[in-house]
């Protein structure tokens, strides 16, 4: 509610209260208005409203000083934002310290000059669109009966079905090409040419 609706409101109540000697208190629930609002109302009498409002302060910059530093940095645009500063004290433009000037540019766009590439970072695993195309190996460690073992699953990409797996007690780069030969030989015995062939290129490399 506006301030001056509001000091209205107090005037009201205060003029009817005097002249018909009822109390202060009978006056809200008549006027749809909470007595803690009210009340409220009555010590704030003649403020403007200042909800959660910026309080200005000294050291806050004003709108010329921040366009100076704009403008001196657009002038030597090679120059950091620490040197700039104290070219700015040199030349008697403005008298900030490095952190406002930074905080002026970057708030400007003028700090970054490089626009880098958006990360794909937990964008997922982008699926083949056939069958065969991309194995991968995930290699995991269990406890069996009180031992130690690795537990080496192939996946197939497109249906992440299982297409192999194997339990070693050793997992070294030996064992990854023993199970990736075992895989083929098994794979190229079971499957037909033409299988092969219509599922996709399925290479060795692939795994």
């Amino acid at each position: 509610m506006a301030h001056d609706v509001r000091d209205q409101v107090v005037d009201f109540v205060r003029r009817w209260s005097e002249k018909t000697e009822i109390g202060v208190g009978r006056f809200p629930p008549w006027l749809g208005v909470t007595a803690s609002k009210f009340y409220d109302w009555r010590q704030r009498y003649g403020r403007v409203n200042e909800h959660n409002g910026w309080i200005p302060r000294d050291f806050w910059l004003e709108a010329w000083e921040k366009e100076a530093i704009i403008d001196f940095h657009q002038k030597n645009p090679l120059e950091g934002y620490r040197r700039l500063t104290f070219m700015m004290l040199d030349a008697d433009v403005v008298a900030v310290s490095p952190a406002r000037v930074w905080r002026v540019l970057q708030q400007a766009g003028l700090l970054s000059r490089w626009k880098s590439k958006p990360s794909r970072k937990g964008t997922g695993f982008e699926q083949p669109p056939q069958p065969h195309q991309h194995w991968h190996i995930d290699v995991s460690y269990i406890n069996v009966s009180g031992t130690f073992y690795y537990l080496c699953s192939v996946l197939e990409g497109y249906s992440r079905f299982l297409v192999h797996w194997d339990l070693r007690e050793s997992m070294r780069e030996a064992d990854i090409e023993i199970i990736r030969e075992r895989l083929w030989g098994r794979c190229c015995s079971s499957w037909r040419e033409d299988e092969l062939r219509e599922s996709g290129s399925m290479k060795r490399c692939a795994l």
